[in-house]
C-alpha cells in the first residue's frame, strides 16, 4: 500500500512539474529515474498513463482519470499525517488558499507569511485570480471572496464585515479640494472599476436618511483593482475601493478617507471552503487567525446624521 501512495503522489508532482525532468529537480533526483520509476507504474497497472515526447507532456485518458483520483487521495493522506503528527499546538500539511489579486499581494500573502512563521510544519501555495476561483473545482482548501457567493458547493464563513471608502491622496485633494458632498463628485476625475462590460460609474450613499447613486466621471477606467489602486496612489483622482485594499494607505497617511459621513456601502469578505464533513486543522486554524489579524479593519457603525 505505501508504494501505491508513493507512485499516486508522484503522478501528481509529474503534473504539477509539467515534464519528468522539472518533476526529477522537484524531487531531489535524476531523469532516469524518475522514468524507471513512472515505467514500474504502468507496469504494475498495465497501462501508459503519460505520452512522451521531446517537448510536451500529456496524460494518457487513463492518466487523467487515475490523476484526478490521485490528487484527492494524496490529500486525504496528507491530512491524516499531519494530524497524526501534530503536536500541541502545532499545525502542519499543506495549506492550499485563494483569493482576488489585490487583496491576495496586499493583505492575504503577508498574513499567510505570519501564520507560515508560527507554523513551521506548514507549507503553502496561495492562488491569486480575479476570474472568480472556487475551492471545489480549483482544489482549495480556502477561497478568500468579496460577498457571499452564488453556488451551493461549499461552506461558507464570514471572516469581516466592511465598507468601501472614496479616497485620495494628500496631493490631489489639495489640488482639486476636498468633496464635501456626493454631488461635488461631478466636479472631480473619478477613478471606475470595469467588470466585463459593466463600467461601475453609480457610487452609493446616503443622503438625508436616503440611499442614493451619484453617476461619477472620469479620464481612468480598468478591470484591474490593483491598477485603480495604483492610480490613486500617484494623484490621477478619487476611486472607491474595500477598505481592506487600502487601510494602510489610510493608516499610514498615502490616502485620506472622503465623504464618510456619506457611506452606506456595506460589504462582507467570506470564506469559501470545499463541502467535506471534515475540515482540516490547518484549515480551521488559519480562519481563526484572518479574522483576529482583520478584526480592526471591520466597518464603523453608520453616522448618526448625514445631512
Amino acid at each position: 500500500m505505501a508504494d501505491q501512495i508513493s507512485d499516486l503522489k508522484l503522478l501528481t508532482q509529474l503534473v504539477a512539474a509539467g515534464s519528468l525532468s522539472k518533476a526529477a529537480v522537484h524531487l531531489d533526483s535524476s531523469l532516469p529515474a524518475v522514468s524507471r520509476r513512472l515505467a514500474a507504474m504502468e507496469a504494475r497497472l498495465g497501462v501508459r498513463l503519460v505520452e512522451r515526447h521531446a517537448r510536451r507532456f500529456a496524460l494518457t485518458e487513463e492518466g487523467v482519470l487515475l490523476h484526478a483520483r490521485a490528487l484527492h487521495i494524496v490529500r486525504d493522506v496528507e491530512e491524516a499525517e499531519a494530524e497524526a503528527s501534530a503536536q500541541g499546538d502545532m499545525v502542519g500539511g499543506l495549506l492550499r488558499v485563494g483569493a482576488p489579486s489585490e487583496l491576495g499581494r496586499r493583505v492575504i500573502a503577508p498574513l499567510l507569511a505570519q501564520f507560515r512563521d508560527r507554523c513551521p510544519k506548514l507549507e503553502v501555495i496561495l492562488v491569486l485570480s480575479d476570474i472568480g476561483l472556487d475551492p471545489v473545482d480549483d482544489e482549495l482548501d480556502l477561497v478568500l471572496r468579496n460577498g457571499m457567493p452564488g453556488g451551493a458547493t461549499a461552506v461558507v464563513r464570514k471572516i469581516l464585515s466592511s465598507r468601501r471608502v472614496v479616497c485620495a491622496t494628500p496631493a490631489y485633494l489639495e489640488q482639486h479640494g476636498m468633496p464635501q458632498t456626493p454631488d461635488d463628485l461631478l466636479l472631480h476625475d473619478c477613478i471606475r472599476l470595469v467588470r466585463g462590460r459593466r463600467l461601475f460609474n453609480q457610487w452609493p450613499f446616503m443622503e438625508h436618511g436616503k440611499r442614493r447613486t451619484v453617476q461619477v466621471r472620469g479620464s481612468l477606467s480598468s478591470t484591474s483593482g490593483e491598477a485603480l489602486h495604483d492610480w490613486i496612489l500617484a494623484d490621477k483622482g478619487l476611486g472607491l475601493k474595500a477598505l481592506w485594499d487600502v487601510q494602510a494607505d489610510l493608516d499610514s497617511g498615502l490616502l485620506i478617507e472622503c465623504l464618510r459621513d456619506f457611506w452606506c456601502d456595506e460589504i462582507a469578505l467570506y470564506a469559501c471552503f470545499p463541502g467535506h464533513a471534515h475540515m482540516p486543522r490547518r484549515v480551521r486554524a488559519f480562519a481563526d487567525f484572518l479574522m483576529e489579524a482583520l478584526a480592526p479593519q471591520a466597518a464603523t457603525p453608520a453616522a448618526a446624521s448625514r445631512s
